[in-house]
C-alpha cells in the first residue's frame, strides 16, 4: 500500500514500456547484460529505482522467452516436407480450406540433412480436405511451410506483423501424403464442452452464433457476414469478450453479492469485502472461461484494479489504477505494446477517467440515461481517431449506432445469455430464453444492416488517415476536456469538420510520374501516376473505333471530380484459388483510373479485375484475343496519349492476328517518356518480342519493371545490353516456386550495373521520375542488407 501512494504506478508503466522495446530491439546477450548489472546496481540503488530496475528486467526475461518460444521456421526448410506433431489450438472448417493453429511439440525434416525445425513451436497452417479436427486434440502432420510473411504494400494491412503479433513462426499447408495421423482425443475443456453442447441443443444460425460468441468468446463462429457488418457499423468491441462483457460480469455479481451482504449482515454490509471478492473471482472464471485470449486477459486485469478502486480499501486513484494495470498487461504479455487492441482499450478507459473525473455520480433513471448518451457522444470520435490510426477505416455511424447496441447487448443480451446457461439444466425454460435471445440477436443485425445501409464503412487512403483523425481527436478534446467555453467548442468543431472535408489527395510534383510496383505476390500490379489529365489517343488505325478515328475519348478527373490527373493501372495482379485478390486492399472505392491496360489474359496479371467493380475506369486495353475478365479495345503498337509532358507508347503486339504468338508473347509492352527519362513495361513478353523491339527503343531506359517476374524466359543479353535500365523492379513472389527471378537474370543486369528492386523482398518499390532530377526510388519494406553502399544497389543478388 505505501509503494502505490509513493505514485510508483505510471513509473512502473515507464519501466515496463522499456523492458518491452529492448526485448525487440536489443541484441543478443542482453539477458547476461543485465544480470550482471543488476548484481551490480542492487547494493547502490535507492528502493524506489530498485523496483523500476525489477519491473524492466522481468520484462525483458518474459519478452525474451516469448521471442524464444516463437521462433521462425530456417529458410532452408521452406518448400520441403516436415513432418510436425502438436497440439490443435484453433480450429475453423471452411471451405476449400480449414484454418487451424498448431502448438508444435516436435518437428523434423523428412529429408535427412536438413537444418532443424525444433525450435518451431506454433503454426498457422490450412487444410485442404481431409479428417476434421478438434481444438485440443493431437496430430501428426506432414505440411510444408514457409516462414511468416505478407504482402507489403503502403497504408494496407500488414499481415506479417499480425503474424508476429499471434506468435506464429511458420505458416503453410497440411499434405495428405503421408496421412494425417490422430495421436490422442482432446482432454476434458469447458468450454468446448459448452460448445458441442450448443451445437446438440441449438439450430445452427445466427443466434447460436451470437451466444457462442457473447458468452464463451468463441468469435471464431462469427462468419464473413457477420464480421463485415461489425465493422461497417464500428460495434466489433461488442462480440470480442473484453471490458464490456468482463466488466459487466463483475458488476452483476457485485451486486448480487452486496444484496445478498445486505441482508445477512444489515449493519455491516458496506464494510464486507467478501462481495468484492466474489466479484473478481466470477470476472475471473468468466475470462478463463473465454478462453483467457489477450483481449479477455487485458480485460481481466484492468477489471480486477477496477474492483479494488470502487471498493475504498485503500486503493489507488483512478489514474494511479490505469498506470498500474497497464505495467501488469505489458510485464505479462510485453508483445501486447504491438497489438492495437492494447492502446484502443487503454485509452477508452483514460478517456472515460478524464471526462467523469470530479463529476458527481448520476442518480436515476434520467440521470444515468444523460450520463451513458454524454458518454458515448464524447468516446465516439476519440475512439474513431484511433480506430482510423490502427485500422484505416471510419464507421460514420458507430456513435449513434454504439449508443443503441451497447445497452441492447449489455443489457438484454448478454445476462440473457447468461441465463440461458444457468437454466440449462431447466430445459423448457431455457427454450424460452434462447427464443427471446435469438429475436434480440435479429433484430439487433436488422437493426445494424439498416444503419450500415444509410452510414456505410468508409475505407480511408493514407494520405487521408492521419489529418481525418486529428480532426475528430481535436473535436473530442474541445467537448470533453473541462474549463472549455461552450463558443469555442462549436467553433473548433466545424473548423475540424471543414477542415477534413476539404483535404486533398497528394500528387506527384508537376511534370513528374510516380510509378508503384505494388506487393502482389507471383503476379503484377502496377500504377503510374502524373499530376495532369491525358489529352487523347493517337493511332494510325484501330478496328475496334468508329471509321478507326484517331481519338479515343477524354480523361476524366479523380474520384471527386476535383483533381484533374491521370492515373493508369498496368495489369491487376493474380487471384488465388480462395478468391483472395491483392487488389482488392490497396485502394477505397471508387478510385477513378483513366486507363486500365491487362498485359494479357494470364491470372497473375488479369487475375484481379473483378476486384476493379468497385472503381470507376475510363479505358480498358488488352491484346487482341485476350479473355481479360473484361470487354476491352485492343492495345496495339501505335498507340499514344499524353498527360502534360509526359508521353505513353505501347511498342506491342503488332496490328492483325497474333495467333502465331504465345499467350506471353501478346503481352502490351508500354513505354512512358517525359524529357530525357524513361519507363519500359514488357509483361511477360520473351527474347524474341524484345529482339523486335530493339530498334525503337531509346538509347537508354531508367526504369525496367522486369519481363516475366524476371524468368529466363525474357531479359536476354542484347535487350539488356541494349536498354542498359539504371533501375530494375521484378514483381515475384516470396519463395515462388519458379525460382523467380533466375539467377542468370539477376547477374546480367548486376553486370550492366543496374540496380535490382525485387517486391518479394522490398515490398511495394515506388519511383518518381522528373526530367533533369535524379530518380528517387524508395520501398515499403527496408532489408539490413539494403543499409550499404551505392544506394544499396550491392550487397544481394535479389532472389526471394
Amino acid at each position: 500500500m505505501r509503494i502505490m501512494g509513493s505514485g510508483l504506478g505510471m513509473p512502473w508503466a515507464l519501466a515496463a514500456l522499456v523492458g518491452a522495446g529492448l526485448v525487440v530491439q536489443a541484441p543478443d546477450g542482453l539477458l547476461a547484460a543485465w544480470g550482471v548489472t543488476g548484481l551490480l546496481i542492487l547494493a547502490r540503488l535507492p528502493r524506489w529505482w530498485l523496483h523500476l530496475v525489477l519491473f524492466v528486467v522481468a520484462t525483458v526475461v518474459g519478452g525474451s522467452l516469448l521471442l524464444t518460444e516463437d521462433a521462425e521456421l530456417p529458410r532452408g526448410l521452406v518448400g520441403q516436407d516436415l513432418r510436425l506433431e502438436g497440439r490443435i489450438l484453433s480450429y475453423q472448417q471452411g471451405q476449400p480450406a480449414s484454418r487451424l493453429r498448431l502448438a508444435v511439440d516436435h518437428c523434423h525434416s523428412l529429408q535427412p540433412g536438413l537444418a532443424d525445425c525444433d525450435t518451431l513451436k506454433r503454426v498457422r497452417l490450412s487444410a485442404y480436405g481431409g479428417p476434421a479436427m478438434a481444438v485440443g486434440e493431437r496430430w501428426r502432420l506432414t505440411v510444408r511451410l514457409r516462414p511468416p510473411s505478407g504482402f507489403a504494400n503502403p497504408g494496407t494491412f500488414d499481415y506479417r506483423a499480425w503474424l508476429w503479433r499471434e506468435g506464429l513462426g511458420a505458416t503453410g499447408y497440411v499434405r495428405h501424403s503421408p496421412p494425417a495421423e490422430r495421436q490422442a482425443v482432446a482432454p476434458f475443456s469447458l468450454r468446448q464442452s459448452a460448445l458441442a453442447f450448443l451445437d446438440r441443443h441449438y439450430p445452427d444460425g445466427l443466434g447460436r452464433r451470437w451466444l457462442a460468441a457473447l458468452t464463451l468468446g468463441a468469435a471464431e463462429r462469427l462468419n464473413d457476414d457477420d464480421w463485415s457488418l461489425l465493422n461497417a457499423s464500428g460495434t466489433t468491441h461488442l462480440v470480442v469478450v473484453s471490458g464490456l462483457h468482463v466488466g459487466l460480469v463483475a458488476t452483476c455479481v457485485l451486486w448480487l453479492m452486496r444484496g445478498l451482504a445486505r441482508c445477512v449482515t444489515p449493519g455491516r454490509w458496506r464494510m464486507a469485502v467478501w462481495p468484492w471478492v466474489m466479484a473478481g473471482v466470477a470476472a475471473s472464471g468468466y475470462a478463463w472461461l473465454a478462453g483467457l485470449e489477450p483481449p479477455a486477459f487485458r480485460a481481466l486485469i484492468m477489471t480486477l484494479v477496477g474492483l479494488w478502486v470502487a471498493c475504498g480499501r485503500h486503493a489507488p486513484g483512478p489514474w494511479q489504477a490505469w498506470w498500474l494495470a497497464f505495467s501488469l498487461v505489458v510485464l505479462a504479455d510485453p508483445l501486447s505494446l504491438w497489438r492495437p487492441g492494447l492502446w484502443l482499450s487503454f485509452l477508452a478507459v483514460a478517456w472515460l477517467i478524464l471526462i467523469w473525473q470530479g463529476r458527481s455520480r448520476p442518480q436515476g433513471l434520467k440521470g444515468w440515461a444523460w450520463a451513458l448518451v454524454r458518454t458515448q457522444l464524447l468516446l465516439a470520435p476519440l475512439m474513431s481517431a484511433a480506430v482510423i490510426i490502427a485500422f484505416g477505416r471510419l464507421a460514420p455511424g458507430s456513435a449513434i449506432i454504439n449508443l443503441l447496441a451497447v445497452p441492447w447487448v449489455s443489457v438484454l443480451m448478454v445476462p440473457l445469455g447468461l441465463l440461458i446457461w444457468v437454466l440449462s439444466g431447466v430445459p423448457p425454460l431455457a427454450h424460452v430464453g434462447w427464443q427471446l435471445f435469438e429475436a434480440l440477436a435479429a433484430w439487433l443485425q436488422s437493426g445494424l444492416a439498416e444503419a450500415v445501409a444509410v452510414m456505410p464503412l468508409l475505407v480511408l487512403p493514407d494520405w487521408q488517415r492521419l489529418p481525418v483523425a486529428l480532426c475528430l481527436a481535436g473535436i473530442a478534446l474541445a467537448w470533453g476536456l473541462p474549463g472549455v467555453t461552450r463558443s469555442m467548442r462549436v467553433a473548433v468543431s466545424l473548423l475540424m469538420v471543414a477542415v477534413s472535408l476539404n483535404l486533398e489527395p497528394p500528387l506527384p510534383a508537376q511534370g513528374s510520374l510516380q510509378l508503384r510496383v505494388y506487393d502482389v505476390g507471383q503476379g503484377q500490379a502496377i500504377e503510374l501516376t502524373t499530376d495532369s489529365p491525358s489529352t487523347e489517343i493517337r493511332t494510325g488505325r484501330h478496328p475496334d473505333t468508329d471509321e478507326g478515328r484517331n481519338t479515343l475519348r477524354q480523361d476524366s478527373g479523380d474520384v471527386d471530380g476535383r483533381i484533374q490527373a491521370t492515373r493508369l493501372l498496368y495489369d491487376t495482379g493474380p487471384r488465388f484459388s480462395s478468391g483472395f485478390m491483392p487488389l482488392a486492399g490497396l485502394w477505397p472505392p471508387g478510385r477513378t483510373f483513366s486507363r486500365v491496360m491487362v498485359s494479357h489474359g494470364d491470372q497473375d496479371h488479369a487475375g484481379g479485375v473483378p476486384a476493379l467493380a468497385d472503381h470507376r475506369v475510363g479505358e480498358w486495353l488488352a491484346p487482341r484475343g485476350e479473355a481479360v475478365g473484361h470487354r476491352a479495345r485492343p492495345c496495339v503498337a501505335g498507340q499514344r496519349w499524353s498527360s502534360g509532358d509526359i508521353d505513353f507508347r505501347v511498342l506491342w503486339p503488332p496490328d492483325g492476328s497474333l495467333d502465331e504468338w504465345s499467350a506471353n508473347d501478346r503481352s502490351c509492352v508500354l513505354l512512358v517518356s517525359l524529357g530525357d527519362k524513361a519507363v519500359l513495361i514488357t509483361g511477360d513478353a520473351g527474347r524474341e518480342v524484345e529482339r523486335r523491339l530493339l530498334p525503337v527503343l531509346p538509347a537508354r531506359i531508367d526504369v525496367l519493371v522486369a519481363g516475366h517476374h524476371g524468368s529466363r524466359t525474357s531479359s536476354g543479353e542484347a535487350f539488356v545490353a541494349a536498354t542498359n535500365p539504371r533501375q530494375v523492379i521484378i514483381s515475384a513472389g516470396r519463395d515462388n516456386r519458379f525460382g523467380h527471378p533466375a539467377p542468370q537474370v539477376v547477374r546480367r543486369f548486376r553486370r550492366q550495373g543496374s540496380c535490382l528492386w525485387n517486391t518479394a523482398l522490398d515490398g511495394a518499390v515506388t519511383v518518381t521520375l522528373a526530367p533533369g532530377e535524379e530518380t528517387l526510388v524508395s520501398a515499403e519494406r527496408q532489408p539490413s542488407w539494403r543499409r550499404g553502399v551505392d544506394g544499396g544497389c550491392h550487397g544481394v543478388e535479389s532472389r526471394p
